[in-house]
């Protein structure tokens, strides 16, 4: 498996990034580098038990296989608690959980969904404050089955003029995005590409419980996509762009078939699902980790706002300033900052009213609204 951060860029500074002014430059250009010791692997297919009722303070054996992570959806608040090897360990509240995130054209379900890190679990215990049951799926997205054959190679985020100063992505396959689980079964396409021009970027995190760090963040890209994509009924992971701890970039939600991710040819950005009622024209670039008490590393920081500034190059952004949103679906408008946290959309509707990104992080987006306008 490639180092995660041989995936980083070596460049520095902000001269590259205004590269992706240039007119009708694409800002993720299809350039691959890096390619792995290994050449091309074969990806695993993410294995899922689905428990659609279990009872609160039931303890629940893992048989199955092996976990790497437990997505959690209750109507109430939670707790969960992880056996391995060692015993039991504390109780992990999923009071604050990622909630809000949806397609604007699905209705709310009021469900509180939550994943968690759970590498050599053995079994779990869950408990919710009102009594009522839990429904849990099991995820391993490390050891199942083999998948489809995919490079190594990771992509530099390039325009027409050049290179820009931003890390290099793992685009979809480089992650192991399993693109049969965006399909029905009769192969119809449950979430069709639709663009809209860029008008706002919001900063999310993802909230999954006790992976800040996390050994291996593409498999919690593949648990993250399987959460959004199937278990959530999105039909595709709901960010546009991920960012891990150690600054690797991930493509996010399908953008057509140019190759490229977030836009298309006419630099027209790709509808996606991670903030109630304020998704069309809104790309959300999303940080793995929880950040309630602490935050990101510099790495992921870093990342973060060399993405936003590109975005905000490219999509002719003031990231200092602010703009009137409009969503043409929802009917919401309002003036609020070009770039801020999803708990900043809470007026516009109340799943938005989340820690998200981060009560510690979450306080500090002023500064990075200054570090990314600095660059841009």
């Amino acid at each position: 498996m490639l180092s995660r951060r041989h995936l980083l860029a070596g460049a520095t500074g902000a001269g590259a990034l205004a590269l992706a002014a240039a007119a009708g430059a694409n800002a993720f250009a299809g350039e691959t580098t890096g390619a792995g010791k290994g050449g091309a692997r074969r990806l695993p297919t993410t294995l899922a038990n689905r428990r659609t009722r279990i009872e609160s303070r039931s303890r629940t054996d893992v048989a199955d296989f092996t976990l790497t992570h437990l997505s959690v959806v209750s109507s109430a608040a939670t707790g969960v608690r992880l056996r391995t090897g060692s015993g039991w360990g504390e109780w992990i509240d999923l009071a604050a959980a990622s909630c809000g995130r949806t397609r604007d054209d699905k209705a709310g379900s009021g469900r509180r969904r939550s994943l968690v890190l759970a590498r050599d679990v053995t079994g779990y215990e869950v408990q919710t404050g009102d009594g009522s049951a839990v429904a849990v799926t099991e995820l391993n997205t490390v050891d199942g089955p083999a998948g489809p054959v995919a490079g190594t190679k990771t992509r530099q985020l390039r325009t027409r003029g050049g290179q820009c100063d931003v890390p290099a992505y793992l685009s979809r396959a480089a992650w192991g995005a399993d693109e049969s689980l965006r399909f029905s079964a009769d192969g119809t396409e449950s979430w069709p590409a639709e663009f809209a021009p860029v008008q706002t970027l919001t900063v999310h995190h993802t909230g999954v419980y006790e992976h800040n760090d996390d050994p291996d963040p593409a498999a919690t890209v593949r648990a993250v996509y399987y959460d959004d994509c199937v278990i959530d009924d999105f039909g595709d992971v709901g960010y546009q762009l991920l960012i891990d701890r150690d600054g690797a970039v991930y493509e996010g939600r399908v953008s057509g078939d140019d190759g490229f991710p977030v836009y298309n040819r006419e630099l027209n950005m790709v509808t996606a699902g991670h903030t109630r009622a304020c998704n069309i024209g809104n790309i959300g670039v999303v940080l793995l980790g929880r950040f309630t008490s602490a935050q990101p590393t510099a790495a992921a920081r870093e990342s973060l706002v060399k993405v936003l500034a590109l975005l905000s190059k490219v999509s002719g952004l003031d990231p200092a300033g602010t703009t009137t949103y409009v969503n043409t679906v929802s009917g919401v408008t309002g003036q609020v900052p070009v770039i801020q946290g999803h708990r900043d959309w809470a007026p516009f509707h109340p799943d938005n009213n989340t820690e998200c990104p981060g009560d510690a992080f979450g306080p500090t987006l002023e500064s990075i609204r200054r570090d990314v306008a600095a660059l841009a």
